[in-house]
This record gives C-alpha cells, sequence and structure tokens, in this order.
C-alpha cells in the first residue's frame, strides 16, 4: 500500500512539474537577450542568415517552444541545435520563443507566381504564401530549396518524425519536393520587430 502511495504521490509532483512547465510565461526582452547565442544562423531577427537554417521570426511561441525541447530531449538532433538547446532550462526556452514570437513575419507573393500552382498538400497548415495557419507548422515563406527539401527528405525517410509530415512527406516524390521548396523560397518574407 505505500509503494503505491508513493507512486501516486511521485506522479503528482511529475505532473506538477509538466504543469509549471506550461505554466511558465515567456519575456520577449529577456528572450532577445538570450536570441543573441541564435542569431549567427537565425539572426537576431528571426531571419535565417545560412540556408540550412530555418526563419523562425513570427513563428508561434509554442512551435519555437517546442522544437527546441525536442532537441534537449534527443527527440530531434542537429549538431548545432542539440548542443544549444541543452543549455537551456525551461524558462529560458519560453523567453527565446516569445522573443521570436513577438515578431511579425509578413509574406510577400511576387506578381508573377501562378497561384494555381500552389502545393495543394501543404497549404492547409502552412498557407499558400507561407504563412503557417496551424500553432505546429512552421512558416515556409522564403526558406531556402536547400532547408526544406533537407526537412522533407528528413520526414520521408523516418529522419524526422511527426504526426501529419511524416504521412505526406512519405508520398512525395523527388520532383515533388523540388516543386513545394521552389513555390515557398520563392515568396519573400519581411519581419517587424516591435
Amino acid at each position: 500500500m505505500l509503494r503505491i502511495f508513493v507512486i501516486l504521490l511521485g506522479g503528482v509532483f511529475l505532473a506538477e512539474s509538466v504543469f509549471a512547465a506550461d505554466d511558465l510565461i515567456g519575456d520577449p526582452a529577456v528572450g532577445r537577450k538570450l536570441a543573441s547565442q541564435c542569431r549567427t544562423c537565425h539572426g537576431l531577427d528571426g531571419y535565417a542568415k545560412i540556408p540550412i537554417a530555418p526563419h523562425i521570426g513570427g513563428e508561434p511561441a509554442s512551435y519555437i517552444s517546442g522544437q527546441l525541447k525536442a532537441f534537449r530531449s534527443g527527440e530531434r538532433k542537429h549538431e548545432m541545435m542539440t548542443v544549444v538547446a541543452a543549455t537551456l532550462d525551461e524558462q529560458k526556452i519560453v523567453d527565446v520563443a516569445a522573443w521570436y514570437a513577438s515578431l511579425e513575419a509578413k509574406a510577400i507573393t511576387p506578381e508573377d507566381i501562378d497561384l494555381r500552382k500552389k502545393p495543394e498538400v501543404c497549404v492547409t497548415c502552412h498557407g499558400e504564401d507561407g504563412i503557417s495557419l496551424a500553432m505546429d507548422a512552421p512558416n515556409l515563406a522564403a526558406e531556402s530549396i536547400v532547408y526544406i527539401s533537407t526537412q522533407l527528405k528528413a520526414f520521408r525517410n523516418g529522419k524526422r518524425k511527426h504526426p501529419v509530415m511524416t504521412a505526406i512527406a512519405a508520398n512525395l516524390s523527388d520532383e515533388d519536393i523540388r516543386a513545394v521548396s521552389k513555390w515557398y523560397s520563392a515568396i519573400e518574407l519581411k519581419i517587424n520587430t516591435p
């Protein structure tokens, strides 16, 4: 009986610590300072400086937090992000996420783009213009062809897992991946700071 009580009590403490982490409020000003370690790849304004890094300015805080936690736990692996995320506690994660979420991402669709060629399989979540319509889907506007195709191939071959993206990517050919990558990379992105 005592063992059951201890297990139940341990479960309560675990649940409280999980809920406490989810209840943290991010401070964008603190997050901006912490983001100085992100600037080399993602830019302080969230506009990526290198083609293998995503633009993260204007992403929902919940999405950024989720990705940082996935890197920290090892669920998602990347030679640099795994190391960086390992140094972040729950509060630092929500602060960095609050900073990047406080930025406004605006897509500018070129006039010569043929809207009939939009990637139908993607627009429900990622938007026609690459600004996400779902809280757990990233913006894709102006991402590099290299970044988008690398991520889609990672979902397709199982290196990255997601309940929706894994199934979608499994049905994409290399030609489909090129078409999706070219579509979103052709859209311009402007990120405004507060």
